[in-house]
């Protein structure tokens, strides 16, 4: 039993040396426990299919007694929220193409006259299916509504509800999904491959020499910036190829127009991503820093769950993602065919990101040489 004693002393030994060159660092003890900590946190608040906030608009023609009542169980529940009340449907697209709105009703003038005569009456609800998650559950929970409307008023004929779905007809996952890939699959790429192009320079010992080059810091970081904007452009396309010859999803708008959005994007993914290359010394720490940063921007995007079902606090963290704006204008244009005019707002984040992170990754350039 000695010998084991001794193999088990050993082993112990071993661990605990391991133990204490992970954690004798203060750096090493934050990357360890602050991210799993933020991320558990973001996935509780960011990552849920939850109907918390739905944002609805009216049409009611009918002004009934009986509409009104209907109204009243759907602004009851806590979960619709009722954006506005309109005069007439032509002003639903205006409301869902701006995302001020979910799902729009639209009761007819005749709805209460048909029920009284015996007839059923429909409800006409129209969804937005750009994000055909939380339309599919908008639409079940409406259902559910008028279900229970029909049964305490306990006669026949019953409200029923005729369902139209915007942007995606059927209303598929894959269409509302795969056009946010365009953005977000380079987005990860562009950001790696940025965060890794100075960090490999100090590791393989040839920064300080790039630095003494007659190279000015702007003129490296342009050198270090539009290769891998070219390499997220190119990745782009090819997301952009597979999604409308392969899977068929049909393009409704400027193809001009969405490379101009994504070059935007593109360089403002990239000026994060040389800001955390010139603050790492070695790859290692570049690597570490990029897949710390990405499960946060992926989360916070929008791409699977809305932002507005955030908290307020996460949604206006959301305003320093530039994955959110990248992939809001991807699947806009794509989808909904939206113009310059319906995604202006989108650039003036971006904007501000690219106008902060290329500045600092240059003043890193020039002041952190080793």
């Amino acid at each position: 039993m000695e010998w084991l004693t001794v193999w088990l002393a050993q082993i112990l030994s071993l661990c605990r040396k391991e133990f204490l060159a992970v954690i004798k660092d203060p750096a090493n003890r934050t990357i360890l426990f602050v991210p799993v900590l933020m991320q558990s946190v973001l996935f509780g608040y960011g990552a849920t299919f939850d109907l918390t906030n739905v944002p609805y608009v009216v049409v009611d023609e009918s002004r009934s007694a009986t509409s009104t009542a209907l109204l009243a169980r759907i602004d009851g529940t806590g979960v619709f929220r009722r954006a506005a009340t309109l005069e007439t449907p032509a002003q639903i697209a205006a409301m869902i193409d701006a995302g001020k709105a979910t799902v729009a009703i639209t009761i007819p003038s005749d709805f209460d006259q048909r029920l009284t005569r015996g007839q059923a009456s429909p409800v006409e609800v129209v969804l937005d299916g750009r994000n055909s998650s939380t339309a599919g559950a908008a639409a079940g929970q409406i259902g559910t509504i008028v279900a229970d409307f029909n049964r305490s008023r306990g006669v026949h004929p019953a409200v029923t509800v005729e369902r139209r779905a915007w942007y995606n007809p059927n209303l598929l996952t894959r269409w509302s999904l795969l056009p946010t890939l365009i953005a977000s699959l380079s987005f990860m790429q562009t950001l790696l491959i940025a965060a890794l192009s100075v960090a490999r320079e100090r590791e393989q010992g040839t920064f300080d020499q790039l630095m003494v080059t007659p190279l000015r810091p702007m003129q490296i970081m342009v050198g270090k910036l539009l290769p891998a904007m070219t390499i997220g452009l190119i990745q782009s396309t090819l997301v952009l190829l597979v999604i409308r010859f392969w899977f068929q999803i049909p393009m409704q708008g400027s193809l001009v127009l969405l490379y101009c959005c994504l070059i935007g994007f593109t360089t403002a993914a990239v000026g994060l991503g040389l800001s955390i290359s010139a603050l790492s010394l070695n790859m290692q720490q570049a690597m570490l820093y990029t897949f710390i940063v990405i499960m946060p921007m992926m989360l916070l995007s929008g791409m699977v769950t809305p932002v507005r079902n955030m908290p307020r606090v996460l949604q206006l963290a959301t305003m320093v993602n530039p994955l959110r704006f990248g992939i809001d204008m991807a699947r806009r244009i794509y989808l909904e065919g939206a113009g310059l005019s319906d995604i202006a707002f989108d650039f003036v984040p971006l904007a501000a990101i690219t106008a902060v992170s290329l500045p600092l990754a240059a003043w890193l350039f020039r002041n952190r040489l080793s």
